[in-house]
């Protein structure tokens, strides 16, 4: 089998300026976010309602970071990227890994007799309104451009696949962090702060297999964050403690199958490895 090719990368972005993306990231959001908190926790108050772009700030930082380490040149590939599909295959187990993956505990606990609502039931229509909401508006387009586009490549360099794919996972996870402290966001406010770090992580890695058998295409990176959350929304098993405990080890399961099989390294066979190519190779 033909190696699958990468996109055209320059040499992993320095530690510092990782660091620098993160601060810029985190910088943005928290800074909109974080008196949102502080109101809603009585230590701020009298603070302007403003326009909800704070979880932009991943893919903002990404833009800025591409365009510091390489120009216009690295936004270009960073578009070529967003328009590429790579693998259809792999571009369609992206989609539709976490549906299946709700579906089947939704399905393993109704069995056991436990009740989990399907919002959607009688109203189809809304599936795809829904789908494309969130792909613009619902996470992927405001974060994936900074996560995958720029971050993950250099710390699949320093860290392999899966350690890459951990240590972003924890940097992903805990920029939700003010999230938890504001009561309007009803899918974090009060719930434990681990059961997000715990999924995301495992996300991550799960997101770099597919990633890694794609070429680097951000548009499978995009469709498969928006089915994650797409999931969650349409066949929801985070409703009740034993929904979440199972998804988790749903999910879980998945992602060890995933390591052992493919490896950590790479997260890919040995005849599937992506070769990265000069940054001035066709494309």
């Amino acid at each position: 089998m033909t190696p699958r090719r990468t996109p055209a990368t320059a040499t992993p972005a320095p530690t510092r300026h990782l660091l620098l993306f993160v601060a810029l990231a985190f910088g943005w959001s928290w800074a909109l976010w974080g008196p949102r908190a502080l109101v809603a926790q009585g230590v701020l108050s009298g603070w302007p309602s403003l326009p909800e772009v704070a979880a932009f700030g991943p893919t903002l930082a990404g833009l800025a970071m591409v365009y510091r380490d390489r120009g216009w040149e690295g936004l270009d590939d960073l578009g070529r990227r967003t328009l590429r599909s790579g693998s259809r295959r792999w571009l369609l187990v992206g989609v539709i890994l976490f549906p299946m993956l709700n579906g089947a505990v939704i399905v393993l606990l109704g069995a056991r007799g436990a009740a989990l609502s399907v919002p959607w039931a009688g109203e189809p229509v809304v599936l795809p309104v829904a789908f494309i909401f969130i792909f613009l508006l619902g996470g992927p387009v405001q974060e994936e451009f900074g996560w995958r586009g720029y971050a993950l490549e250099p710390l699949q360099a320093r860290f392999g696949a899966v350690g890459g794919s951990v240590v972003l996972g924890g940097i992903w996870g805990l920029w939700h962090l003010p999230l938890f402290f504001i009561p309007t966001q009803t899918a974090y406010y009060n719930r434990p702060v681990w059961g997000l770090l715990v999924s995301v992580v495992l996300l991550s890695v799960l997101m770099t297999w597919v990633y890694n058998h794609t070429g680097g295409s951000l548009l499978a990176m995009l469709l498969m964050h928006t089915s994650f959350n797409w999931a969650h929304g349409m066949l929801p098993v985070l409703g009740t403690d034993l929904g979440s405990l199972g998804y988790l080890v749903g999910m879980a399961l998945v992602t060890v199958v995933v390591v052992v099989y493919w490896g950590p390294r790479t997260l890919a066979r040995t005849t599937d490895r992506p070769r990265v190519e000069p940054p001035d190779a066709e494309h």
